[in-house]
């Protein structure tokens, strides 16, 4: 018969350990964080009274409005071409990869600001569009239609690219095993692999819809009517400028906060979705239907 294993009573207690290094770290950026701020409030010219006056004013929140627009119009329009343009770049056909290849070049490769007056003023290259049917007059463009074309088209490049990069983060075999069970090329992707590539397409996904709620700013050289274009109105008429740019980027702040909040819910939303205990939570159900129908 053993004996009951007994304590190690000569190991010595844990003793936890004392970042101190941390706590100097913090105090020295917080004394610094207040002299920058205590030197602002003594020393600028800046009219604070007109920042707090005027934070939510009738054209701001107009002008924010189509910000808000802007990036959810061109941000679903980039995602659908951006699937597209992905599938064609990884196409057997040498065609359509071309020209997925060459999209992506072309509207990755050149500045948005340029695509922005190019789409505005597109009339000095194409004075016409004839289907055939119709005949489009190019400079009839408004601002809003031009800086949609911009930003979507710009959006899908990167997003061609993103959801490509995906794509061939899944291995070969789930396509393969797919093919194997009778399934065409078009179900595979829909059904196999892109469910499977979104947990690498959502978080640079998320962080293209910041980025593009901040080009949208790019859009007021055409005026679009965005946030910062009405700001920017405001402020000359008074010599406001800076107070008025101030209110425009506080504005962009908390969007952009509210766009990083849904995109980290989006992605915990996702994993949940995809996780085991959610698979056995639907499939229990189901296999108890079964055996109670034997």
């Amino acid at each position: 018969m053993t004996s009951p294993v007994t304590p190690d009573r000569t190991r010595p207690p844990v003793v936890p350990v004392r970042h101190y290094g941390q706590w100097i770290t913090v105090a020295i950026v917080v004394a610094l964080l207040a002299k920058v701020i205590y030197e602002i409030a003594a020393n600028s010219v800046i009219r604070w009274e007109v920042v707090v006056s005027r934070f939510g004013a009738e054209a701001i929140l107009q002008g924010l409005g189509v910000t808000v627009v802007l990036t959810i119009v061109s941000m679903v329009l980039g995602v659908v071409l951006g699937v597209g343009i992905a599938v064609m770049r990884i196409s057997r056909n040498r065609l359509l990869s071309a020209f997925a290849f060459g999209f992506v070049w072309l509207f990755r490769g050149t500045p948005l600001l340029v695509q922005v007056l190019v789409w505005f003023n597109l009339s000095l290259f194409l004075p016409t569009i004839d289907l055939g049917f119709t005949v489009f007059q190019t400079n009839t463009i408004p601002p809003f239609a031009a800086a949609i074309l911009a930003l979507a088209l710009n959006e899908a490049a990167y997003m061609a690219e993103i959801v490509r990069g995906g794509i061939l983060s899944v291995d070969r075999g789930q396509a393969e095993a797919a093919g194997a069970l009778g399934m065409t090329p078009g179900q595979t992707m829909a059904r196999i692999v892109l469910p499977q590539a979104m947990r690498s397409i959502l978080p640079p996904t998320g962080n293209e819809l910041v980025t593009l709620l901040k080009e949208t700013s790019l859009v007021s050289v055409i005026g679009a009517g965005d946030m910062l274009y009405r700001a920017q109105q405001i402020g000359a008429t008074d010599f406001t400028r800076m107070e008025m740019l101030i209110i425009a980027a506080c504005w962009y702040l908390v969007l952009t906060t509210v766009a990083s909040v849904l995109q980290l819910w989006i992605e915990r939303r996702f994993d949940k979705d995809r996780a085991p205990s959610a698979w056995l939570a639907r499939m229990l159900p189901l296999r108890a239907r079964k055996e109670a129908t034997r």
